[in-house]
């Protein structure tokens, strides 16, 4: 199978999985974690062997000189070449470079970008994924939080603005546990 038509097929197949993927009021650490989980769930579900922070072909910048810079998920497809994923909010030029750089090495980079919509596209060959979420304030001092509902999950609909007038009220039984209610027993409603 020709590279690019790969790369768009294995693209296409996570936007598919990730398509129904619903959380409400999470952190952008728990949104990263939760789409981790749902690509690591996806290629597990492919059939292929799957890493977690695995090593890329790029180094750190110093003072870290000498370890490598490790990517969301990694996975060995038999007989294709591997696919790294890379998880982001945010339009990171540190990204870019590293999937570009998979990519020279004979990997098939997906680029992974959640949040409001406006994603700049990457250069070729990095194939991105878009997942779009809503976002909010949170409490004070705690950030934002994002949520993600299903087209079909709409909101209830506009009650009715018909004034109702004053109800009378209406006396109830209520149950004791020595038999009969008051009511039953001829007592006057409370």
């Amino acid at each position: 199978m020709d590279p690019g038509q790969d790369g768009e097929r294995v693209a296409a197949s996570l936007a598919h999985r990730l398509a129904g993927l619903t959380f409400v009021d999470l952190t952008t650490d728990q949104v990263t974690a939760r789409l981790v989980d749902a690509v690591v769930e996806w290629a597990t579900g492919e059939g292929w062997r799957v890493y977690r922070r695995a090593a890329s072909v790029v180094p750190l910048p110093p003072p870290l000189s000498g370890r490598q810079s490790v990517l969301d998920v990694a996975c060995a497809r038999p007989g294709r070449p591997p696919v790294v994923v890379e998880v982001d909010h945010t339009d990171r030029r540190r990204t870019v470079e590293k999937l570009l750089a998979e990519a020279e090495a004979g990997r098939v980079p997906i680029w992974l970008r959640w949040g409001v919509p406006g994603f700049a596209a990457p250069p070729a060959p990095i194939r991105m994924v878009t997942l779009e979420v809503a976002r909010r304030n949170g409490p004070a001092g705690q950030g934002r939080r994002y949520s993600r509902r299903p087209v079909a999950d709409r909101p209830a609909p506009a009650h009715s603005v018909t004034a109702v007038g004053p109800a009378d009220p209406v006396a109830l039984p209520i149950p004791t546990s020595d038999g009969p209610d008051r009511a039953e027993r001829g007592a006057r409603p409370i």
